[in-house]
């Protein structure tokens, strides 16, 4: 049913957890399924340095939250928010068309990024 870097993204996944010292955080919600995707980064110059992630939901989200996480170290914030549904299927070798969504949740987070508030 999923492919095998999906399960291995699953089984293992990269990135999770806090991240103490983010710049950029944004969480979302999949309203039908009740996923959520909390995305956390660090930024500096202009790129992203460090991210870490923490989800609640299906196994195609949970895989699609690390192998995003991964796609966008090194990369700047606007260039991450480009990253469409289609290009973190692609690097889970596929994904189910009713798993579309945990690829969509991981789309929203990254266009939903937000400076951290500093106190």
């Amino acid at each position: 049913m999923f492919s095998e870097k999906v399960l291995e993204h699953f089984r293992s996944p990269h990135n999770v957890g806090d991240l103490a010292d983010a710049t950029n955080v944004a969480q979302v919600t999949n309203p039908v399924c009740g996923d959520v995707l909390r995305l956390a980064v660090r930024v500096e110059a202009g790129v992203i340095v460090a991210v870490r992630f923490k989800a609640q939901g299906c196994v195609p989200a949970i895989a699609a939250a690390s192998a995003t996480s991964d796609m966008i170290v090194g990369k700047t914030l606007t260039d991450s928010r480009k990253i469409k549904p289609a290009q973190i299927i692609e690097a889970l070798d596929g994904l189910p068309e009713a798993s579309f969504h945990a690829a969509q949740l991981c789309s929203d987070a990254l266009a939903a990024l937000a400076p951290t508030i500093s106190r």
